[in-house]
């Protein structure tokens, strides 16, 4: 028999939470003194108040606990729910993460307003191009919805290129469309240059038309932290009297190791303002 102080002490919670679970009907002590009314628990009573514990832990009421444990949930079927739990809270910590680098970057874009060199922009005309490309669909165009979809685009972009023998002949190049889907989605395509003699295998082969205006700039740095660039050059494009026509074609001058050394030209195809 333990004092409910050494059951506390073993079980690695407090005697208030025991006292609350004893008034709650969830884990009763063993004998009650009845002169003291001091509460003893058995080292049996352990198996019980870990369950409670576990499953608490998982986000389930102490209501459902009781429910589960009426029901005399084994060892295996809790670390079930446990692994199931797991892969939702790191899911969450993903998405918190990348919610507050989304956060981060958008305050580095307002921190940034005015500062960035805007004589950089170049109006220039693009040239046709053959892609091999595969396509996938990203749920908005802010950086954390497209940079999910286009990294492993890429990445089996080059797999399969690879495999059938081909090299690029030059650097990577995305571009983007309004998605059938609607609701914001966008269709992100990841292509790189290839020869005008290559077939089509298993990845699509595109010829990307030639654009004769667009305004362009070159990004240093992540491309999760792109937004302060295209507002650049989004406030030159108004300023200078353009209008823009389409998303722009993102050119991957320098995409190898730590991201903060890339470079990547933006081209937003343009016109005449009407």
């Amino acid at each position: 028999m333990f004092s409910i102080g050494d059951f506390a002490r073993h079980g690695r919670v407090s005697v208030r939470m025991l006292r609350h679970y004893d008034a709650v009907g969830l884990l009763r002590p063993d004998r009650v003194d009845p002169t003291s009314g001091y509460r003893h628990y058995t080292a049996g009573q352990l198996s019980r108040l870990n369950r409670i514990i576990a499953l608490k832990d998982l986000g389930f009421t102490l209501e459902q606990v009781r429910s589960i444990l009426d029901d005399e949930v084994g060892a295996e079927e809790l670390r079930g729910m446990l692994r199931l739990r797991r892969a939702e809270l790191a899911a969450a910590m993903a998405a918190d993460a990348a919610r507050l680098a989304g956060v981060e970057a958008r305050l580095r874009t307002i921190e940034s307003e005015g500062r960035m060199p805007s004589d950089d922009v170049v109006i220039k005309r693009l040239p046709a191009v053959r892609l091999a490309e595969l396509s996938g669909v990203a749920p908005g165009f802010d950086p954390g919805d497209i940079g999910p979809v286009i990294q492993p685009l890429y990445d089996e972009l080059c797999r399969r290129l690879d495999a059938a023998g081909v090299r690029p002949v030059g650097p990577g190049i995305a571009y983007y469309e309004d998605a059938p889907e609607g609701d914001g989605a966008i269709l992100v395509h990841a292509g790189l240059p290839v020869a005008d003699s290559v077939g089509g295998h298993d990845f699509e082969i595109v010829d990307l038309p030639a654009i004769e205006s667009a305004a362009t700039i070159v990004h240093r740095g992540s491309m999760d932290d792109v937004l302060g660039s295209e507002q650049t050059l989004a406030r030159w494009i108004d300023a200078h009297g353009h209008r823009s026509v389409g998303y722009p074609r993102e050119l991957y001058l320098e995409c190898e190791g730590d991201p903060a050394t890339w470079v990547t030209e933006l081209q937003e195809p343009v016109a005449a303002g009407a």
